[in-house]
């Protein structure tokens, strides 16, 4: 019976050229790749024509044999942050090791990279926040859009803290665009967990003459305990930012309308905006803020809230 490379390469769509060596000659080997029944990857690490162009698979043999880890935007989409660009795959070495690489990847070097390795699918690779800030640093073929999200979606996740960001961000002192990030990761550390929120936080809520408001207040109603998007403790005015996906949906309004209705109880006023008005009005949404506010301090006799 003829061999068949695919049976010996398996599911994983590629084999160290040590494996494939102990199991057929070179001289099959050599004839599976001139034909085009395999693919050399890299030196010592085939694969099969069908799976040679997955990045995963890119990565995998790319890690295969050294010190290294998947790093920058790969690591992101080993966390599954983003979805990895067309183009190479990134692994980062430790400084001491030779940075040359292979067709369709990029190696990095850094010190501790693989020393504070982490695993994801199976592959050694950088924390989630380091590969944030790696990423946002070198571009790596992602849009800093991407990246954003990736840190929001972390935090929100809680596959990092937002000071584990600020570290790995205070320990890259010449990163391009530090100072975007460094604002992204306070938002985020005063508990923003969207891109509204922050655009909220950012060009409502922290605009001047505007009452103080802190994110993600919890406020506890007999057995239910709500979390606030934004909270004035001395009106007890609540800001909520409905994302049109998330509150869009009749279920949804009706849990609303219950849990404003459970706030009111205990003293809490809130106020909704929707992602269109929010973003479209926000000076409109500040007056209606202010007049609110106002109108509360008015009525607890110019005190502060409970």
């Amino acid at each position: 019976m003829a061999l068949d490379p695919r049976r010996l390469v398996g599911e994983a769509g590629w084999i160290a050229g040590s494996e494939l060596s102990a199991r057929v000659s070179r001289s099959t080997v050599r004839t599976w790749v001139a034909s085009g029944r395999l693919v050399r990857l890299a030196p010592g690490v085939f694969a099969l024509p069908t799976a040679a162009g997955s990045w995963r698979v890119r990565v995998a043999a790319a890690l295969q044999g050294r010190a290294a880890v998947a790093s920058h935007v790969t690591a992101l989409a080993l966390w599954e942050l983003i979805e990895h660009p067309p183009g190479p795959v990134h692994i980062t070495v430790d400084p001491s090791l030779s940075r040359r690489g292979s067709p369709g990847v990029v190696v990095h070097r850094a010190p501790d990279a693989y020393a504070e390795r982490r695993r994801a699918a199976g592959l050694p690779i950088t924390a989630v926040e380091r590969a944030v800030v790696d990423t946002w640093g070198a571009g790596a073929g992602s849009d800093r859009a991407d990246v954003r999200a990736a840190a929001i979606t972390a935090v929100r996740r809680r596959m990092c803290r937002p000071s584990d960001l600020a570290h790995e961000l205070a320990r890259s002192t010449r990163l391009p665009g530090r100072a975007e990030l460094g604002v992204l990761v306070a938002l985020l550390a005063d508990g923003c967990q969207s891109e509204l929120e922050i655009w909220g936080c950012l060009h409502v809520l922290r605009a001047p003459g505007m009452p103080a408001f802190v994110q993600q207040r919890r406020v506890a109603v007999r057995r239910d305990v709500f979390v606030l998007d934004a909270a004035c403790e001395e009106s007890m005015l609540a800001v909520e930012m409905d994302g049109a996906a998330w509150h869009g949906s009749r279920q949804q309004r009706e849990r609303d309308i219950r849990r404003d209705s459970l706030l009111a109880t205990v003293g809490w006023q809130t106020l909704r905006y929707s992602f269109t008005r929010l973003t479209r009005s926000p000076e409109a949404c500040r007056r209606d803020i202010r007049a609110v506010h106002s109108a509360r301090m008015r009525l607890f006799g110019g005190g502060t809230g409970r």
